[in-house]
């Protein structure tokens, strides 16, 4: 073989090697002749996922379908890709269950509320990222939070989400069997962030462990739910255990949400706005 055909190939090898791809942990999708992403509205039998996402570098995902549709518009501002009352139309119009859009290597997805809601929303946004065959992808996840020990407004970047007795792992019963899976994100990533948190200068932000509970109320120890069984002195003594753990702040989807981009081998940030409720560390923490 010519030199110049090895040399070619070795930088080929080179950079196929630097390209990071979804990689997807279920072999029965190989088998399917058709992939429907249900809950998006959309399929590989009626969508060309290459064409429509297989320029997207970038996926950033919260909890609402307004916020994400404001999110979109401020970015594409940012990067000159739009204008002031640009319309962005939402991917996944034939549903009500998620919003997506898109502007240029950025998608904005919504996930709803607590873990149940974004997992769908995971399983189905992962698999379309696969089929578009995206690469080097990282998605943050952005939203509120309740802050403790923060001042509100302050950001928070997660350096590991835990559960509600501070331990940093997803845990799930699959077909009767407790799995349990990492919930790491990506240190080089949040670094990073924190590095243009400095230069902004706008926010507090601190790096910290993220608390994830199953509900609102009482997983959060909240004295406002309609069920109460603990008392004031019982939920700051709680409270101060998390803040002594790393705890900064407490929210419901960030372990799903790294266990998921783990398996996948995506790069993956929990980016979340504190102290919505004034820092949970105060009396009652009500939603105002």
């Amino acid at each position: 073989m010519a030199p110049g055909v090895s040399n070619e190939k070795n930088t080929d090898d080179q950079q196929s090697s630097k390209e990071n791809f979804i990689h997807l942990c279920n072999p029965h999708l190989e088998k399917m002749k058709e992939d429907i992403l249900y809950h998006f509205a959309l399929g590989t039998g009626t969508h060309d996922f290459p064409a429509l996402f297989g320029d997207v570098k970038f996926v950033c995902v919260g909890g609402s379908p307004s916020r994400m549709r404001a999110f979109i518009a401020y970015i594409a501002e940012e990067l000159g890709l739009g204008s002031p009352g640009c319309d962005y139309p939402n991917i996944c119009a034939g549903t009500d269950r998620y919003a997506m859009y898109k502007v240029g290597p950025v998608l904005s997805v919504s996930h709803g509320m607590g873990i149940p809601s974004i997992s769908i929303m995971l399983h189905e946004l992962i698999k379309l990222l696969y089929h578009a065959k995206c690469s080097n992808i990282t998605i943050v996840r952005i939203g509120t939070s309740g802050g403790i020990g923060l001042e509100p407004g302050s950001v928070v970047i997660t350096r590991q989400s835990v559960d509600a007795t501070f331990k940093p792992q997803f845990e799930q019963v699959i077909l009767g069997k407790t799995v349990i899976r990492s919930t790491n994100l990506d240190e080089q990533l949040a670094k990073e962030l924190m590095q243009c948190s400095k230069e902004i200068g706008q926010f507090n932000t601190v790096i910290g462990n993220t608390m994830c509970t199953l509900d609102f109320y009482e997983g959060q120890g909240r004295l406002d739910g309609a069920i109460c069984l603990y008392n004031e002195e019982e939920k700051l003594q709680y409270l101060k255990e998390a803040y002594d753990s790393g705890v900064r702040n407490i929210e419901m989807e960030s372990s799903v949400f790294a266990a998921m981009c783990n398996l996948s081998g995506v790069k993956v940030e929990d980016l979340v706005l504190a102290g919505v409720c004034s820092g949970l560390t105060l009396a009652g923490h009500q939603m105002e």
